[in-house]
């Protein structure tokens, strides 16, 4: 379940995976399968052969690539989610929802 987020927020995330930008929205989310973890960040290319290079960096497997209505991403939780997120210098999302 996602919530924390507002609709121009989405929809802004959803125009740049569009035109093949590598996006970022992180939002609370809530899931049994993964305690402890309150906010997840999803990464997203509409390109996913620049999807899975960028992820590869962070050893990020293009297995791992959800496809979900038709806008690629990686979803970012825990410990990758900060270190990635500080490696690419946007904490700011991050800080807003600790």
């Amino acid at each position: 379940m996602a919530f924390g987020i507002k609709r121009h927020e989405l929809v802004s995330w959803k125009e740049a995976v569009s035109r093949g930008e590598i996006a970022f929205l992180t939002h609370y989310w809530l899931d049994n399968r993964f305690p402890g973890c309150k906010t997840v960040t999803k990464v997203g290319c509409s390109d996913v052969e620049v999807l899975i290079k960028w992820g590869a960096q962070y050893g990020l497997k293009a297995e791992w690539i959800d496809y979900k209505e038709n806008y690629p991403h990686f979803d970012l939780f825990g410990h990758h989610q900060e270190m990635i997120m500080r490696q690419e210098g946007i904490l700011d999302q991050l800080h807003r929802f600790s």
